[in-house]
């Protein structure tokens, strides 16, 4: 099994395909197989890369909470063991603030940017203040999944809980911190931001719904923002054949020179 030693732990990660590399970067009730659908369909063209974070799936935690200046170390180390000098990043939910703030400190590094379902910690009162009434269900799959995929989709409902128990005990206030917190980005280092940027968030997100993400888009100039119908706080998993069909078309917006995905995959 691969893994790396990175900043004092060993962490888990995947390369599956070759060509331009796009790294996936999983959220709090994810790991690197939360992104299975977006792997199949892109590995015959670009070389995609998963991993997990310290603490989940199957890379060793070091303790305490989790830090958005030590995953984004985590992610610098990570693509310097792979050579990977530059990278269009795609995260979902908690790995938004790996990514957002690997992209603030490596723009050079960073070809182009996807949000999915995430602030990426955007820490202006603007964005914070608009989570104020937000309380999503303590049940897991109705924090993350729509109401519509869960009674829809018994089978997949049921990987996507499985995925999620890979992963050690991890409380929501743990993660939770992450996006309300002042000290994230402010509106002056994403205006400096010259990496394209695309938000994605479910119609039906119970987590950050839709005004919060819009709110984020507004904050980082030229940035697109797209609303997925019939998704919730998963729209990588929820509605795959869409959110890659968005994937594909931002991949060739950005020049990685790929045979296209069909949205309907």
């Amino acid at each position: 099994m691969p893994y790396a030693e990175i900043n004092g732990t060993q962490m888990f990660y995947e390369s599956h395909g070759d060509g331009p590399a796009v790294v996936f970067a999983h959220g709090r009730g994810g790991n690197h197989l939360s992104w299975w659908q977006q792997v199949a369909a892109f590995q015959g063209n670009y070389r995609c890369i998963t991993f997990d974070h310290r603490g989940w799936g199957l890379t060793a935690g070091t303790g305490g909470q989790p830090e958005p200046a030590t995953f984004v170390a985590d992610l610098e180390a990570l693509l310097d063991h792979l050579e990977i000098g530059r990278a269009v990043l795609v995260a979902q939910s908690m790995g938004g603030v790996t990514c957002l703030g690997f992209a603030l400190a490596h723009p050079e590094r960073v070809a182009g940017l996807v949000l999915g379902d995430t602030t990426g910690g955007i820490g202006e009162e603007s964005v914070i203040s608009l989570l104020t009434d937000v309380h999503p269900p303590e049940d897991p799959l109705r924090r993350a999944l729509s109401d519509g995929f869960i009674a829809g989709q018994p089978e997949l409902t049921f990987l996507f809980g499985s995925i999620g128990r890979i992963n050690p005990a991890m409380p929501v206030s743990v993660v939770s911190g992450l996006f309300r917190n002042p000290a994230g980005p402010k509106a002056a280092d994403l205006a400096r931001l010259d990496v394209p940027t695309l938000f994605v968030v479910g119609e039906e997100d119970l987590i950050f719904p839709v005004r919060v993400i819009e709110a984020a888009h507004r904050l980082i100039p030229g940035s697109r923002f797209e609303v997925v119908p019939g998704a919730a706080h998963s729209t990588h998993f929820e509605q795959a054949g869409v959110f890659n069909g968005l994937l594909a078309g931002f991949l060739a917006e950005v020049g990685m020179s790929a045979v296209a995905v069909a949205a309907d995959n």
